[in-house]
């Protein structure tokens, strides 16, 4: 890996995928299970990372790594969210089943969102109660979008510990970036300003800005290097020699003629919302955003000649139920583990912008190899920075 003397910026970055962030749940298992071989039992993903950053349901995952409990560490060690996927997915999304939810689902796209979103919030509101974005265990993205501005809000914990408005409850966070339309409610809620003025939110899902947050927290930091107070060591913004970077996709469909120009030519609003059970706009704005962001930022590593310093993790061979968001069936979320599992002995690949597909990098062994070579350089850095404290 290309390496400068002192400190780097540690990056983990989590995609959206619904249902599917089982596979990056189980990445993000074995990348802590290497960590504490070497460090310890208590080792946890937060204290390695200098910015986490998710979107959608990885704002969720986010949340689960880096919201403090009564000890304050981590509320989840990451072996656990699986788990928490597996109990909870299919209450968050109710399968339905007989001859009158078959008929009341063709009508549903048209009259509201599929799921009520009604479990998922009583969930998070739950578990993280009144606990706010300044108290992460480390500095955290998750992008959500604001449907009254036509924007996107990124909310980071930096932001908030300067900028109240900006510090809202982790909960309300949760809910805005999974809020995928036609799929859950959108969202709303108030925070203060601190004259006591009142700022409201109006929010949807984060991949309507970046279902790949990974340029976000590249951004973030070049951002706060400008700033003199910034947490982070003095660096030259996007120097990449400098940046150690996990990113890790929630899986896409494999490539195949889903949609032709032919069939979509001939459709409306309501054909790119919604056909044959799929939403072909949907679909379209969250696989770009990944896969430009990926070829974004993997040019910008060669470019330093730190490419090894980005390890992109993405799965795009998914079919059937497996490439859905909400088909949470046991069989189905079960299998997504599996694929999870899979996806860590295949080789390092990287997007082809020109084809679409991920190709395998020779020479770069599999994923697992990979993060066991990130170990090596994220626990020398924590050593490192004790040393220095």
């Amino acid at each position: 890996m290309a390496t400068t003397q002192g400190r780097m910026v540690t990056v983990l970055s989590i995609d959206g995928g619904g249902i599917r962030g089982i596979i990056p749940g189980t990445i993000l298992a074995s990348l802590e299970s290497k960590l504490q071989d070497l460090d310890g039992e208590d080792a946890r993903l937060a204290d390695y990372f200098d910015i986490i950053a998710g979107t959608s349901t990885g704002g969720l995952v986010t949340t689960m790594l880096t919201a403090p409990n009564k000890k304050n560490r981590p509320l989840y060690a990451a072996k656990d969210i699986n788990d928490f996927y597996l109990e909870h997915c299919p209450k968050i999304f109710p399968q339905k089943s007989g001859l009158w939810s078959s008929i009341t689902g063709v009508f549903s796209p048209f009259t509201g969102p599929k799921y009520n979103g009604k479990y998922l919030r009583s969930l998070v509101q739950g578990i993280l109660g009144d606990t706010t974005l300044q108290q992460t265990l480390t500095n955290v993205i998750i992008p959500a979008f604001d449907i009254k501005l036509l924007q996107p809000t990124i909310f980071t914990t930096n932001d908030a510990k300067v900028n109240v408005s900006k510090n809202a409850r982790l909960s309300d966070i949760c809910i805005s970036t999974s809020a995928a339309p036609t799929f859950l409610p959108a969202h709303s809620f108030e925070t203060k300003y601190a004259d006591g003025s009142t700022r409201s939110f109006d929010l949807i899902d984060g991949g309507v800005a970046a279902n790949n947050p990974t340029l976000l927290a590249l951004s973030h930091v070049s951002k706060e290097v400008l700033i003199h107070d910034s947490d982070f060591p003095p660096i030259r913004p996007m120097d990449c020699t400098r940046f150690l970077v996990i990113s890790i996709g929630t899986g896409a469909a494999k490539h195949a003629a889903k949609y032709s120009a032919a069939a979509a030519s001939k459709w409306g609003l309501l054909g790119w919302m919604y056909n044959n059970g799929a939403t072909p706009l949907i679909d379209a704005f969250g696989d770009a955003s990944s896969d430009v962001v990926d070829v974004h930022v993997s040019t910008l590593f060669q470019a330093f000649h730190a490419e090894t310093n980005y390890l992109r993790i993405q799965d795009d061979t998914l079919t059937g139920d497996a490439s859905s968001v909400d088909i949470a069936t046991e069989k189905n979320l079960l299998n997504l583990v599996q694929v999870g599992k899979d996806l860590l002995k295949k080789r390092v690949s990287r997007a082809n912008l020109e084809t679409g597909r991920f190709e395998e990098l020779d020479g770069e062994g599999t994923n697992e190899e990979a993060l066991a070579l990130f170990v090596k350089h994220l626990s020398h850095e924590r050593k490192l920075r004790r040393k220095q404290a």
